[in-house]
């Protein structure tokens, strides 16, 4: 199995509810660690390109940037916009892009034995990784399913 990371950051606000209060609306600087892996290398070696899997992130997280969590889908609907909530949504929206994406990712293409037609070494979301405050991260595993 191999695994890669790649890293981002946002600024954005949050006001969790805490026992059924409001805490005030406060800022941090968002650090998120996203680990992929996948059990096979493409021809060049490679599980995937480094740039396709930073893009993917920096789309997930860009409606974050400079925004107040507690407005932006999936929290402006009433889900709490804690780092625990946070890091899930991160992996499932990246998750989903990487299941629907391939042209962005050309070094990351292998040839079905059967078939000869191209398709992408299978790859998944292991964790992320996300801190809010130095010393507090919450990481979030999505659930095992076969590559």
């Amino acid at each position: 199995m191999f695994k890669l990371q790649i890293t981002a950051t946002f600024s954005a606000a949050h006001a969790l509810l805490i026992a059924g209060l409001r805490e005030p609306l406060h800022g941090h600087d968002w650090h998120v660690t996203a680990t992929v892996e996948g059990p096979t290398l493409d021809p060049d070696g490679l599980l995937a390109d480094f740039h396709a899997l930073q893009a993917h992130l920096h789309e997930v997280i860009g409606p974050f940037q400079n925004n107040n969590l507690n407005t932006c889908p999936p929290f402006a609907q009433g889900l709490n916009p804690s780092a625990e909530l946070v890091a899930r949504h991160i992996a499932e929206a990246l998750s989903a892009r990487l299941q629907t994406s391939t042209p962005d990712k050309p070094k990351n293409i292998l040839a079905d034995s059967a078939t000869k037609a191209p398709k992408t070494p299978p790859l998944r979301v292991a964790e992320v990784r996300v801190t809010e405050a130095p010393g507090c991260a919450a990481v979030y595993l999505p659930p095992a399913h076969p590559l």
